[in-house]
């Protein structure tokens, strides 16, 4: 029976991010997506213009009708926009007892709306602590920390603090770093690693970390039970892999960004 990833997050009607994202990279990984939309949103590749969050109580419905009727091995977490959502995944999260990976999609890529709210950083909080796996960029990161990361070392560091939030493992991605390559540092337990590759020259992209994050989901998802930390490294490993193959063959669709395929 094929693996269900259960993917809630933003819908992106240019089809860059958000579920049109994860809908492809969750296929290319092996598994199959159930979107469910708890956030709306008027954007393009030219920038967010607004932000709707869906209410709580019709997200999770659809989410649990979808959980009790098919093979659903992973959930996976994106934009959530309002305090109230987050509250709503963690308790989603808490009770499926499944693997949960949680992108903590705070700003866009361009545009000046959030796509989370200040006031949902504790929610967010607990949410990480129900998480498999978090898998901030460095902005991200900031703002749930509230420090500055300004190079590897504090990077590190920083990884460490996320994971001490209570996430089983933390996959900090590097790329917004100066340097020639691009190191993304993986935590699992108080165990560090770092995840290096050489840095490759794109054109601007959108939905890069929608794609990462829900390889990863389906990655979990075909691992046998009980998940163990070297099937999450082989799970984060074979992710990275098929997301710099997806980076190579990003397409113009208009606007100013490219999108994965």
């Amino acid at each position: 029976m094929k693996a269900v990833v259960l993917a809630i997050g933003g819908l992106d009607p240019g089809g860059g991010a958000g579920l049109a994202a994860d809908i492809r990279a969750i296929a290319r990984g092996g598994a199959f997506a159930g979107p469910v939309a708890a956030v709306l949103t008027i954007q393009s590749t030219n920038g967010l213009r607004r932000v709707i969050p869906v209410p709580a109580a019709t997200w999770r419905a659809q989410a649990e009708e979808v959980l009790l009727h098919q093979n659903v091995r992973a959930l996976k977490f994106g934009a959530l926009a309002s305090a109230a959502n987050v509250r709503a995944a963690r308790d989603l999260a808490r009770a499926s007892r499944l693997p949960v990976v949680v992108d903590p999609v705070i700003a866009p890529t361009r545009g000046k709306e959030r796509l989370l709210d200040r006031s949902a950083m504790k929610a967010l909080h607990e949410l990480i602590s129900e998480a498999t796996i978090v898998t901030p960029n460095i902005g991200e990161a900031e703002a749930i920390l509230g420090r500055r990361i300004e190079d590897l070392e504090a990077a590190k560091e920083a990884a460490l603090a996320l994971a001490s939030l209570g996430s089983r493992a933390v996959l900090l991605k590097g790329g917004h770093l100066a340097g020639a390559r691009a190191v993304d540092i993986l935590v699992i337990g108080k165990k560090s690693k770092l995840l290096s590759r050489r840095r490759l020259m794109l054109p601007p992209l959108h939905g890069g970390g929608c794609t990462l994050a829900s390889l990863i989901a389906a990655g979990l998802a075909r691992a046998q039970s009980p998940l163990t930390a070297p099937a999450i490294e082989r799970a984060v490993r074979r992710a990275r892999v098929q997301h710099r193959a997806a980076l190579v063959r990003a397409i113009d669709v208009g606007g100013k960004l490219h999108v994965l395929e």
